[in-house]
């Protein structure tokens, strides 16, 4: 049978892990973190939070019981007993999966994984990964996956900013290598986890991710393609949904917006889809999805040029801003952010282009979109807005001021509804 673990490790401390952390040591388990930017493991050990939505007051309790710790170095893993890995699964240009950092952080951990450890993978992926990637890299170290180490896969469920769920309470489904490898994990994460799910195979567990974002990239691809039809027939697609969302069964609201954003629903969609050709099988009601929810940036674009061009404005030589860059409201996670496909086409049409987002005062590092980084965002002040040929509203955080938008933005151009309260009907585009 195998014991409780001790000392648990999470590799990649972003906002899968860092979460994580918190939840093992509020547990009570003694917990070390790693990452290979130094800048986290530095700002954690000094009580310093890095994300918006988690208080520094929290990470400084953690480092304070003595039991939390993080690091750059991976040798350390070797002082854990199970070790849960958190780490982007990005797509690349050509759709299909990057497993690098799945790659990397696995060559950098397996060589000192203890015997009796439990090794867990948490990264969106495809199905067969664990066996494919995870397996072979232990066994090439003399450990025999199923006895002498225990392999999972569990898949992450962050929802960043939302108050009612937090790491713990969040139900966790674990599938196992073998019947061991399960025991072994529903005890690693039965340690902060209220309620946990186990599944028949690490193979179950890596399609449940994928049903859960690709139910969600599915529908609001239903609605991307339908406001694109309300439009054309001047009906207000928002008041549809609302309606609709009064029946008490047999529907669920989901709603459209400038095009997807966050670490899964734009990506893992294509893993899948990736994976089915290997066994001949075309995934047509997925990837025609995709294609509608990749369409979008365009499309508002689009709306964005008719609106200027009836003003007798082009769009080259337009001030164009971009209200909110995080890929979702009220966070500071600009991960996939469709407000930067916005502003790169906009840029390549000749505008200039800036952004305001209060959770985001600069842009950091991004893998796809360099040319931003170090852009700052603008201040909110009636003379910069007012500056601007058009807004295009691209989040919609309760930070920004609504009613002083409308008072001082000459076109604003509403990809979230965000101006149903405050609407000045000539200025205001839906898109």
């Amino acid at each position: 049978m195998p014991p409780t673990p001790r000392t648990i490790g999470i590799v990649g401390l972003g906002y899968v892990g860092l979460p994580l952390m918190l939840a093992y040591s509020r547990a009570g388990a003694r917990v070390i973190g790693f990452d290979i930017d130094v800048s986290k493991p530095e700002k954690l050990l000094r009580g310093e939070s890095y994300i918006k939505h988690i208080p520094a007051a929290d990470v400084a309790a953690a480092v304070a019981t003595g039991r939390f710790d993080a690091t750059t170095d991976f040798s350390r893993v070797v002082e854990t007993d199970a070790i849960i890995l958190c780490v982007p699964t990005p797509l690349d240009h050509h759709l299909e999966p990057d497993l690098s950092y799945v790659r990397n952080t696995l060559d950098s951990v397996c060589p000192h994984v203890r015997p009796g450890s439990v090794v867990s993978l948490e990264s969106t992926t495809y199905p067969g990964t664990t066996e494919e990637e995870v397996v072979p890299r232990l066994t090439a170290r003399g450990l025999e996956p199923g006895k002498t180490v225990h392999v999972v896969y569990s898949p992450e469920r962050e929802d960043p900013g939302n108050p009612k769920f937090t790491a713990a309470n969040i139900p966790k489904v674990v599938g196992g290598l073998t019947p061991a490898c399960l025991e072994a994990g529903v005890k690693l994460y039965s340690l902060a986890f209220e309620t946990v799910v186990p599944v028949s195979s690490c193979k179950v567990a890596e399609l449940t991710k994928l049903l859960e974002n690709i139910y969600r990239a599915v529908n609001i691809g239903l609605v991307n393609e339908l406001k694109v039809v309300a439009d054309a027939m001047k009906i207000d697609i928002w008041e549809v949904i609302r309606a609709a969302a009064t029946k008490p069964f047999g529907f669920t609201p989901f709603y459209p917006g400038p095009g997807l954003g966050g670490h899964c629903i734009p990506i893992d969609p294509f893993y899948l889809t990736w994976k089915a050709r290997e066994f001949g099988v075309n995934t047509k009601f997925i990837e025609l999805a995709g294609q509608v929810n990749r369409a979008m940036p365009e499309y508002v674009v689009s709306r964005t040029m008719l609106a200027l061009n009836e003003r007798g404005k082009a769009v080259k030589g337009s001030n164009i801003l971009l209200l909110g860059l995080a890929y979702k409201a009220d966070v500071d996670d600009m991960r996939e952010s469709p407000t930067f496909e916005l502003m790169d086409r906009f840029a390549a049409l000749g505008a200039n282009v800036s952004y305001y987002d209060p959770h985001i005062p600069e842009i950091g590092p991004t893998r796809e979109h360099a040319k931003w980084k170090g852009t700052r965002s603008v201040a909110w002040i009636r003379e910069t807005i007012t500056a601007h040929d058009a807004v295009v509203i691209s989040t919609n955080h309760k930070a920004v001021n609504l009613v002083e938008l409308a008072d001082w933005a000459s076109l604003i151009i509403d990809t979230r509804d965000a101006m149903r309260a405050n609407r000045p009907a000539a200025r205001v585009i839906k898109a």
